[in-house]
């Protein structure tokens, strides 16, 4: 036995004789993604790319969760645990029979590229649906959550997170490969970076990502400032960096740092990327031949990456997940927690009395293009269900139960003018009205899919490179939505886009707006059952719902002035933080909280309402006297509380001091003195907010000083 097979030894000292045994030109093809086999060493290749972004991605049947911006919206911390816990489930399960087939293909690993904890700055931007919001403190808890759930506690790491992209990086798609993203320190330390830095410091993620663009004119990828500075003197990360997919490459061709691959990859190396996803490492050799590199650069990399692969056992005879059957993957426990989380993820944005459905009889009619569609229930970087549940399904099968009848048009296509070549223009419109005209009560479920809202390359059509022109609906949309409107019968419209999008007319005009995001696999079962009053809505939005596009600064300036609910300039629509529910929660508590490391805050919550259902307090810290540039406020505390209808709980919210520090106008942290105001409610503490929900938040006070 060698020793890097010698599980006894310790594990570093295991890795240097795996070193050892390597010939440069060994060591270079290993910070691939797609690393080589070694047959004298018996080393399997193994492909380092994988994805869960909510669930095991691209590799066949799994459960599938609601995309990652609902999971944002459940504000559960605990849930979101849960979930990534199963997908790391899942993904051994696949990563066993994989491997029992000989079959060491893509996505077929244990290294996971997620969480995204990239800040959604901007409602156009396509991949926003990726992430868990706007705001960094949910971000960065969301984040931790799930890479807990995905690494677990085990002896082994049960599979390794990534946190991506850093940083900096939100659009828009079009430009990523050569655009500039020119950020302040103050907004790069107070918005951009805490999320990576809690996942780093907190989570003990395994991997980071660099980004696509440059940040202040270093491209991510071999960005000296955020890899070395940061990432890892600053932060003391010691996991591996891995680039994101082809590029290093930008590095010569768009960016145009560099001029040749060769030069690319020694820049990219020696500031701390490890990893490649793509092919410009293979001119690694050449650099090393031209002595822009040295063999201890590639070893300082290969360690890095070889302690990933010791920590997930792949060195060893066996893992205590090495019998995890293959009979877990998109079982029905796991896909009853993903419509749970479907449930908790649901937004109800307005309802004026019309939901719950009351003793439903006669005719309900559903229309739109989202309401018999697989693809609005998946958002993007998943797995295939065993089981889809639309929204039609789901309210058919809540229908039956109450003797309803349904009628069914799809409307409209998504965004073309017509479903089919052959017709004219507008060719549902007449169904679509017989659908209204027979309805006693008509569910129209519009919005986007992740075929024309996601990444460049993935989505696209007159959208542009997957992101949103606009906070509008597709036109050929707004003109069904207008013309079912107009005939007079109760509207429910259900919205299932991963985004903020223009709700004025449906406000306006709809008797109840539901914000469903791409809720899973099976999340038509949540809509229907959120409609016909199954469960009180509880969701809460991560991301501000501006009233009109032209509240939005310019998509490429990435000042967060007038950006979020922590600097929004004009009322929104629906505030960051806001969601109704079918019950009422009394809050009760207020009076002086003192200072220390970790405070707590006792709130008593009480369900007043005759529904059972979840509550989600939010505690928001208003900086008092602050001489610099800040937030108005920021959500810095969170809980799930289920309450029953006429229970009571007091909640002890945990507040740490080094949340409250703040970040002056140099990007410089400091302990603020003037004291805070604590505002603890099912919100946040703005006018809007409390208009909607009619409800303000008690007040605490904390003195610093």
């Amino acid at each position: 036995m060698e020793k890097y097979q010698n599980e006894t030894l310790p594990m570093e000292e295991r890795i240097e004789d795996l070193i050892s045994r390597l010939s440069v030109k060994e060591k270079a093809a290993q910070l691939l993604h797609r690393a080589e086999g070694i047959e004298r060493l018996g080393i399997h290749p193994y492909n380092w790319w994988n994805e869960t972004l909510h669930g095991v991605a691209r590799a066949g049947t799994a459960t599938v969760f609601p995309q990652c911006i609902g999971l944002g919206a459940t504000f559960n911390t605990e849930l979101v645990r849960r979930v990534a816990d199963i997908c790391s489930t899942e993904g051994r399960s696949k990563y066993n029979q994989s491997r029992k087939y000989g079959d060491y293909d893509i996505y077929k690993g244990l290294t996971y590229w997620t969480p995204n904890v990239n800040i959604f700055r901007d409602p156009r931007w396509g991949r926003g649906h990726e992430t868990y919001g706007e705001d960094p403190y949910l971000t960065s808890r969301m984040g931790l959550a799930f890479v807990d759930g995905l690494q677990g506690h085990g002896r082994h790491l049960k599979s390794a997170a990534c946190a991506k992209h850093f940083a900096v990086h939100s659009g828009p798609e079009a430009l990523r490969h050569e655009f500039n993203a020119d950020v302040s320190e103050k907004d790069l330390r107070e918005t951009y970076l805490p999320a990576f830095r809690a996942l780093v410091k907190e989570g003990n993620v395994e991997a980071v990502m660099g980004a696509y663009n440059r940040t202040n004119g270093e491209p991510c990828c071999g960005s000296k400032t955020l890899l070395k500075d940061i990432l890892r003197d600053e932060w003391g990360f010691g996991g591996h960096v891995v680039s994101d997919c082809w590029a290093i490459r930008d590095i010569h061709e768009s960016h145009r740092v560099t001029k040749t691959p060769e030069e690319s990859a020694a820049l990219a190396l020696k500031n701390g990327c490890d990893l490649n996803c793509g092919c410009t490492y293979e001119h690694l050799m050449k650099a090393y031949q031209k002595g822009m590199i040295t063999e201890a650069d590639i070893d300082a990399a290969l360690r890095r990456l070889l302690r990933t692969r010791f920590k997930l056992g792949m060195f060893d005879k066996s893992t205590e997940y090495d019998d995890i059957p293959y009979s877990v993957t998109a079982c029905g426990e796991h896909r009853k927690v993903a419509v749970e989380a479907a449930r908790q993820s649901m937004v109800l944005l307005k309802n004026n009395g019309i939901l719950p459905l009351k003793n439903p009889t006669g005719t309900i009619g559903v229309i739109g293009p989202n309401a018999a569609s697989r693809e609005a229930l998946l958002g993007n970087y998943n797995g295939t269900p065993k089981k889809f549940v639309t929204v039609l399904d789901g309210i058919e099968a809540e229908a039956e139960k109450h003797g309803m009848n349904v009628l069914y048009s799809v409307g409209c296509h998504l965004w073309r003018n017509k479903m089919s070549s052959l017709a004219e223009n507008f060719d549902f419109d007449s169904e679509a009205m017989a659908v209204a005209d027979n309805s006693d009560i008509i569910v129209l479920c519009m919005g986007l899919d992740a075929t024309i809202e996601g990444e460049q390359g993935d989505a696209g059509n007159e959208f542009g490179s997957g992101d949103k022109h606009d906070l509008q609906y597709p036109k050929i949309q707004r003109r069904i939505i207008e013309k079912v409107t107009a005939a007079g019968k109760p509207v429910i419209f259900v919205s299932m886009t991963g985004s903020a999008m223009d709700m004025r007319f449906a406000d306006e005009h709809c008797d109840a707006v539901i914000q469903a995001w791409y809720p899973g696999g099976e999340g038509g079962t949540a809509v229907a059952e959120l409609i016909f009053g199954e469960f009180s809505p509880s969701g809460k939005l991560p991301v501000t719902f501006y009233r009109k596009s032209e509240d939005l600064p310019d998509f490429e300036d990435y000042s967060m002035k007038n950006r979020t609910y922590r600097y929004i300039e004009s009322e929104p629509m629906y505030p960051f933080g806001y969601g109704l529910s079918y019950t009422h929660f009394e809050y009760e508590g207020g009076g002086d909280v003192e200072y220390g490391e970790i405070m707590e805050i006792p709130v008593t919550i009480r369900n007043t309402g005759d529904y059972d259902g979840y509550e989600k307090a939010q505690l928001y810290a208003e900086p008092i006297n602050c001489r610099f540039t800040h937030p108005k406020w920021e959500l810095k505390s969170y809980e799930a509380v289920y309450l029953k209808s006429g229970e009571e709980k007091t909640v002890r919210l945990k507040l740490r001091k080094q949340d409250l520090m703040l970040i002056d106008d140099d990007g410089k942290e400091y302990e603020h003195k003037g004291g805070f105001r604590l505002h603890v409610s099912g919100g946040q503490p703005d006018g809007r907010t409390v208009r909607l929900t009619g409800a303000k938040p008690v007040v605490y006070n904390l003195k610093t000083d």
